[in-house]
């Protein structure tokens, strides 16, 4: 994993920011479309969704260190590694649609499909094994990130990740003899007690997404 350069890339977009200001306006400009179900608190709106925006950007080196550090550890970095390496790849050479996409704005779109991907990845597993792969909740913050990115981008940006996943993780990928000892490698004690050093996306973002009941 290279992110040494991914964090390059975002402490760059920050300097930049702090020049023009980009995101900030962006953002500022999203407060009065924004979902009710997105809670924002009431004196510092756009700093809070700003603050939200470089924590879900951040978030993607961390979770790709903590993949790549469990999957050594429970014995399944053969599985784990190429998936990271496609969220890698969103951030050092992102796809064509990408194009024009600057600064920490540009890296919204990114960061949205590198967590997309985790999140598709995760369900994928769900469906043939009933557990998850990566045991990271980034759903909350996704549908805030598809919030914020605006339709119909933020739907291509998602068939990005389905079209990077095609043929990868088929239903043949889990009738592998190797898929039930991953299985059983991800229940082991040791496999949950690494991935408690590593707290929940959701759990640290500061903009609360509300569902009615």
């Amino acid at each position: 994993m290279n992110t040494v350069a991914l964090r390059q890339l975002i402490a760059q977009a920050r300097q930049q920011e702090r020049g023009s200001q980009a995101l900030a306006r962006f953002l500022q400009a999203q407060l009065d479309r924004l979902h009710p179900s997105i809670r924002l608190p009431e004196d510092d709106a756009s700093g809070a969704l700003t603050a939200f925006v470089v924590a879900y950007i951040e978030e993607v080196p961390d979770v790709l260190d903590a993949a790549a550090d469990v999957a050594r550890e429970a014995g399944i970095e053969d599985a784990v590694k190429p998936v990271l390496k496609i969220a890698e790849h969103f951030f050092l050479q992102p796809p064509a649609l990408m194009e024009g996409h600057e600064g920490l704005e540009g890296l919204l779109d990114e960061a949205y499909l590198a967590h997309r991907l985790v999140e598709e990845v995760n369900d994928r597993y769900i469906a043939h094994l009933g557990q998850t792969l990566i045991p990271l909740d980034t759903t909350r913050a996704n549908l805030i990130a598809h919030q914020l990115i605006g339709e119909p981008f933020a739907n291509q940006l998602d068939e990005a990740v389905h079209h990077a996943l095609d043929g990868m993780l088929d239903d043949a990928s889990f009738d592998q003899p190797s898929v039930q000892a991953y299985r059983e490698r991800l229940a082991a004690p040791d496999t949950v007690t690494a991935w408690r050093r590593w707290p929940c996306l959701s759990q640290q973002l500061g903009v609360e997404l509300q569902f009615k009941a």
